[in-house]
């Protein structure tokens, strides 16, 4: 059975767009999803005309995409407790839509959740300019304003995403020594190596989706931070770590008996951790494996 030629971009093109969808969306799940739509609303198009195909179906899964989040976003404001994306972990099943997103340092979940405070508008500007590199005329068609106003959105953005991501310039190997030294104080209920390797205002963000016990607030400061992890393993004395690739960089999976119950990413910056992300909200788990 042969492909017709929209089929043939579409496969050449689906780790892009999907990239460019769980920026936007912050899911796996809700990128897939816009995948699915874009196929099926653009399976029959005649590409006649079409002089950039990647782009043309850019405009269609932004779109897509723009249409969730204004609809999301009234479902996160009466999410329980604090809503974080959908984590992407290398090594989970292969046909997970998960492992075929281009990772770098535009997909870090303390980045997600940056942009998470954006405007749908806003965010969308600033992922397909900063991150994707495409020109305001293109996102102006996606966007549905003039260039002039997708140019004022993206600085906008910019500058937000400047004021609030978190602190991290390590390379791989120092965060990953970082990751491995916070696994081990945790493991062993060690307070001052647990406080070494917090910065002093650590912020800890925790998703428990409302489905299992979670802060509801972020939590600053190194010594409440390790406060808090230390009395979680007292609680749960089976509680083991597992080091995997969390979006992008070194993190943790979380096991008790064998179950996976939390995924957790890191900021490091200047040796020590900036931020810890907490996803324990099983929906978000189960694209893990």
């Amino acid at each position: 059975m042969t492909t017709g030629p929209l089929e043939e971009h579409f496969r050449a093109h689906r780790r892009y767009l999907l990239g460019v969808a769980y920026r936007l969306l912050g899911s796996v799940t809700e990128a897939d999803d816009a995948l699915q739509e874009a196929w099926l609303r653009t399976r029959d198009a005649d590409l006649d005309g079409v002089r950039d195909v990647r782009s043309w179906l850019t405009v269609i899964v932004t779109r897509i995409c723009l249409d969730v989040l204004k609809s999301s976003r009234v479902q996160r404001e009466r999410y329980i407790g604090e809503w974080l994306p959908e984590p992407i972990v290398d090594g989970a099943d292969p046909a997970d839509p998960a492992d075929r997103v281009s990772l770098d340092d535009s997909v870090s979940l303390a980045l997600l959740v940056v942009l998470e405070r954006l405007s749908p508008a806003e965010r969308t500007a600033f992922v397909l300019h900063e991150v994707f590199g495409l020109p305001f005329d293109t996102i102006a068609e996606a966007v549905g304003r003039s260039p002039a106003a997708c140019r004022q959105l993206a600085s906008r953005a910019r500058r937000h995403v400047e004021a609030d991501a978190p602190r991290f310039d390590a390379d791989r190997d120092e965060h990953r020594r970082v990751v491995d030294a916070f696994a081990n104080a945790a493991a062993r209920g060690h307070l001052q190596d647990l406080l070494e390797v917090l910065d002093p205002d650590v912020v800890l963000r925790s998703d428990g989706g409302g489905k299992v016990p979670a802060r509801r607030e972020p939590l600053v400061s190194a010594p409440a931070v390790a406060a808090l992890v230390l009395g979680i393993m007292r609680l749960r004395p089976g509680t083991r770590f597992r080091v995997a690739t969390v979006n992008g960089a070194p993190g943790l999976l979380t096991y008790e008996n064998g179950r996976l119950t939390g995924v957790v990413a890191f900021a490091v910056a200047a040796g020590r951790i900036t931020e810890l992300q907490l996803l324990m909200n099983p929906d978000k788990l189960q694209h893990v494996g």
